[in-house]
């Protein structure tokens, strides 16, 4: 029985080669990535993802938290003891809808933001108080939406964020959803 050996460099060959295929049948392409750059020559950071966005009309950002499926919307921001005011959660849903919200389980007094499928504001709640005992208070918006954005109580005032604006946002996947002309 014959024996073969491979030196260093074809080892190396392999094991690249082997790593290349394996990352290439991941299926989708990598999320973005922010690279951070040093202008002082030191390290730079670990590069991070590149997360969703909402852009209010001044050019502030709120970096947001996505509740897209079922449970992550059922969940929310529950048990949260704080929420910082760059931060948000966006609701996504399927379809339009006249979306009701309350807060059992929320630790935190909140501004509920409810948009049109093309990114407008169509109705505020603000300061929505944790509840404590049932039964909850429903927050229910005077029009149709298709997602709704939760920031700490407070932020939408501060961002001047009232019925008819419109916000944009980036890496939200479906959403603000293109209208037929």
């Amino acid at each position: 029985m014959k024996s073969y050996r491979l030196s260093a460099i074809s080892c190396q060959f392999v094991i690249t080669l082997v790593a290349v295929t394996l990352i290439g049948c991941g299926g989708a392409p990598p999320d973005p990535v922010v690279e951070a750059v040093s202008t002082t020559g030191a390290a730079a950071p670990e590069p991070t993802r590149a997360l969703p966005e909402a852009i209010a009309p001044d050019g502030r950002r709120l970096t947001l938290e996505l509740a897209l499926t079922r449970d992550e919307i059922s969940q929310g921001l529950m048990f949260r003891n704080s929420l910082p005011d760059d931060r948000g959660m966006l609701f996504v849903f399927a379809e339009e809808r006249t979306p009701s919200f309350w807060m059992k389980n929320t630790l935190i007094p909140l501004d509920m933001v409810f948009l049109s499928p093309g990114g407008t504001i169509v109705d505020v709640i603000h300061n929505a108080l944790p509840c404590t005992k049932d039964p909850c208070p429903q927050y229910v918006a005077k029009a149709e939406a298709l997602a709704v954005l939760e920031v700490a109580a407070g932020v939408t005032q501060s961002y001047g964020l009232e019925e008819g604006i419109q916000l944009k946002f980036e890496r939200v996947p479906g959403f603000p959803r293109e209208l037929a002309p």
